[in-house]
């Protein structure tokens, strides 16, 4: 280290400063890559819901009310299957042919349920919009996750006329055992299916999860996230969010981009490293786990929703017209992806 002792003074403090610079800022800075995001949230009152959006904010309603009123899960199996057959019962009616994957779980027979959007060029890649179906122990599960079951299944009515026409095969998957005792685990239906999917060597652009979306608050401070993002987003819980972990980062970015782009609604969007709280609690964890690009759209969940996993997560604390609103905008995302 002789170089050091031919440092003035002045030119050690110099040195001192900049190391001690170099370790605040980079952190900083860091963060600053992973949570930027491109275009502009949209920002004051939102335009007059057009007449579809009216119509499907009666339709999500209606099946949020079939799928969620009550809890439904291995522990309920009856309950479970009720909203499994209702599921397959309304992608039926919109024309679809319904894939099941069944698979065993602690002695059960479960299953996650698929229809297919299929593209003008057999050859075209594979973009995964999914949402869990299983609501969490004693929870109804209207929010978490009937609200992004209805919007996969109005997914599904709002781009059918692609079939055949799209330019990248569209799966749209309802998925079952998310919640515990099987998130994370190798029981975890989303896990099971992107398995299955990335061992048939079919070309993936990415997976959109759908979780927990139907609640927003205009209220100050209805807002809550995990340090250190608290100081960088909004604390009105009127945004819809786009989030996934680092190395789904150009994903995320392509996709707040295109939302904000076309549709008029407050958003923010993101990434972090797994181990910040929330970032990967959801079924884009599972396609992380194989190396699929993936993220989650959701209304940030624990964060905001204060009937997370209770009894009181029943359908009529769901905002369907905002609901509505946003699977609308998700619906041009899709159509406009390239």
């Amino acid at each position: 280290m002789q170089w050091i002792g031919n440092l003035s003074e002045r030119g050690i403090k110099l040195l001192a400063m900049s190391l001690v610079a170099m370790l605040f800022l980079s952190p900083v800075a860091i963060l600053l890559w992973m949570t930027a995001v491109p275009g502009k949230s949209h920002i004051g009152a939102l335009p007059p819901l057009t007449a579809d959006q009216a119509a499907m904010a009666r339709r999500l309603r209606g099946h949020v009310d079939a799928i969620a009123a009550t809890p439904h899960n291995i522990e309920h199996p009856e309950e479970l299957e009720h909203s499994a057959t209702y599921i397959e019962g309304a992608l039926s009616a919109l024309g679809y042919a319904i894939q099941r994957q069944p698979f065993p779980a602690d002695g059960q027979i479960v299953r996650n349920i698929e229809v297919t959007i299929e593209p003008a060029i057999a050859t075209a890649g594979t973009l995964v919009i999914g949402a869990h179906y299983d609501s969490a122990g004693m929870a109804p599960g209207a929010n978490d996750n009937g609200s992004g079951t209805a919007g996969v299944i109005e997914l599904a009515r709002q781009l059918a006329d692609l079939r055949g026409k799209a330019r990248y095969r569209i799966r749209l998957v309802l998925f079952v055992n998310e919640e515990p005792p099987y998130f994370k685990t190798p029981l975890m239906g989303s896990l099971v299916y992107a398995k299955r999917l990335k061992q048939s060597g079919e070309a993936v652009i990415g997976m959109m999860s759908l979780e927990t979306l139907g609640f927003y608050s205009d209220r100050a401070h209805s807002q809550h996230y995990p340090a250190p993002l608290d100081m960088l987003y909004p604390s009105t819980g009127d945004f819809v969010a786009f989030v996934g972990t680092t190395s789904s980062r150009s994903l995320v970015r392509k996709t707040v981009g295109s939302f904000r782009a076309l549709t008029p609604f407050p958003s923010v969007g993101g990434t972090a490293p797994g181990f910040i709280q929330g970032i990967d609690w959801s079924d884009h964890w599972s396609f992380g786990q194989v190396g699929i690009p993936a993220l989650m759209v959701t209304d940030t969940a624990p964060f905001r929703y204060p009937h997370y996993h209770s009894a009181a997560d029943t359908p009529d604390k769901v905002d369907y017209e905002r609901l509505a609103r946003v699977i609308s905008g998700l619906a041009r995302v899709i159509r406009d992806w390239r």
